[in-house]
């Protein structure tokens, strides 16, 4: 397999991933509506004493939604590095992916 096509690989997988991540929150957005109508019907002031209860309920489940959003975007953000990496081989910030790709120099031709 010469680099090109190992490239083509590389961005056929980061495409494959980017996908996965678009279906991901696609689900995460129609979750999101339910919680969303659930709580504005069961989440009253009568069902918790306090109010500081009421609120913890809630932002729980905020905490845990902005804990995968954190990690979607570090995945995006990962990606997007190693794509510009591969498209654009002579700048400065893929200089320091070459040590992920073994140390080959991102911007010489196999001859």
């Amino acid at each position: 397999m010469n680099r090109e096509e190992a490239y083509h690989l590389t961005l056929d997988a980061i495409a494959k991933m980017q996908w996965n991540v678009a279906m991901i929150l696609e689900a995460k957005a129609a979750e999101a509506e339910k919680v969303r109508n659930w709580l504005c019907t069961h989440i009253t002031n009568d069902t918790y004493e306090a109010h500081n209860d009421q609120l913890s309920t809630c932002i729980q489940w905020n905490e845990q939604n902005i804990e995968v959003l954190d990690g979607l975007t570090k995945l995006c953000n990962g990606l997007s590095r190693n794509m510009k990496a591969i498209l654009n081989p002579d700048t400065e910030e893929s200089e320091g992916m070459n040590s992920m790709f073994g140390g080959y120099d991102m911007g010489e031709r196999e001859r």
